[in-house]
């Protein structure tokens, strides 16, 4: 079985998806199974490995409070030679984004899957552009698989096979054995953001949270991971209140990441609209760390029906999101009781056992074509 995956994201920035697909590549390349990525130029020159396949650009978009992509082939031919040259069993579209979303599936004569990741609550024009898109993606797609349930909700008229399948994390990469930096490792507590600066990921709201905070304790530390549009703003709204013990540690990738994540006390993410999962809640729970935020679509269907529901706050709503930080801030047994649990919770979500779900999903699919 030869299985591409589609982004229609770039590679150049980190993300969600990026993430999501490397990680059952590299899980299905364990298992013997042969895998492409194909991914959208961005830049004159990109190099991901031989494993990537640079397909069509990528034009960054504004959307809803974050940054999204407008992708296109401007030369379908080039799709037909990659299709008859790769001979894919499996093409597993990741999210669907026009025009090169179409231009693919019109030419595939492979088992085509979709998985959605996005939260179209703030777009709504994206679940009009599939819904006119619907017979052609009856007629040639299989399956689809929602991160959540909600992502399921543009393929109402899908006639195929639907699903919902969880994202996943790598539990070698984040794990409680994580060494922590030692320029953060002291007697104060430490509160994590990490994340893009924009206003989907709602950091303003944390840091009014943290003027709360701070009135009633001096031993804590806010450590900023991320860059965006938004982080002049909330640099300055920072400085105007005399908010003390920030850390602006500016975007970070590879094995540095983890290492934010075991030296923080408690993990924050205010994130108001747009998140469909919540990889970076599981992120802190797989090194053992409560984790706190807002109730968004996303977060709320991730920890509904658990302890961590507990620790969502009303988006937008600093009060209360102060409030919930304050239980866990006050509390250093409790702390370790929410840790605990979350580093349980998360284990159903390693890339072993989503790459079964998926690799059921397809066989599936197969059996009904």
């Amino acid at each position: 079985m030869k299985i591409g995956f589609i982004s229609f994201h770039s590679f150049s920035n980190p993300g969600g998806v990026k993430n999501h697909i490397l990680g059952l590549s590299k899980e299905f390349e364990k298992r013997g199974i042969e895998t492409k990525i194909i991914v959208p130029r961005r830049k004159l020159k990109e190099n991901y490995g031989k494993n990537v396949i640079l397909l069509g650009t990528s034009i960054p978009l504004n959307i809803a409070g974050t940054q999204g992509d407008l992708v296109c082939n401007f030369n379908p031919l080039s799709i037909k030679r990659m299709l008859n040259k790769e001979k894919f069993d499996i093409l597993h579209f990741h999210n669907f984004i026009i025009p090169s979303a179409s231009q693919i599936l019109e030419r595939s004569d492979a088992t085509n899957i979709i998985t959605f990741h996005a939260n179209t609550e703030a777009a709504p024009i994206v679940d009009a552009m599939i819904n006119n898109l619907s017979g052609l993606i009856n007629h040639k797609v299989k399956g689809v698989i929602g991160v959540a349930s909600f992502n399921l909700e543009p393929f109402k008229k899908f006639n195929g096979l639907k699903k919902v399948i969880p994202n996943g994390i790598d539990l070698n990469e984040f794990n409680p054995e994580i060494k922590k930096l030692n320029k953060f490792d002291n007697s104060k507590i430490n509160i994590l953001f990490l994340g893009r600066i924009e206003e989907r990921k709602g950091l303003i709201y944390l840091l009014k949270a943290y003027k709360i905070l701070q009135e009633k304790n001096n031993n804590l530390r806010l450590i900023i991971v991320g860059d965006g549009p938004l982080k002049e703003e909330c640099e300055i709204y920072a400085k105007e209140n005399n908010l003390k013990e920030i850390y602006w540690e500016g975007a970070q990738s590879g094995g540095i990441v983890p290492q934010y994540f075991s030296t923080c006390d408690i993990y924050c993410s205010p994130a108001i609209f747009g998140e469909s999962f919540g990889i970076v809640l599981l992120e802190a729970m797989a090194l053992g760390k409560p984790v706190c935020g807002f109730s968004n679509m996303g977060y709320k269907e991730l920890l509904q029906d658990t302890k961590g529901e507990e620790f969502l706050a009303e988006p937008k709503n600093e009060i209360e999101l102060a409030k919930k930080l304050e239980k866990l801030i006050d509390n250093e047994n409790l702390r370790k009781e929410m840790g605990e649990w979350g580093l349980k919770e998360v284990q159903k979500y390693s890339w072993e056992k989503v790459a079964d779900k998926v690799l059921e999903f397809y066989k599936e699919c197969e059996e009904k074509n």
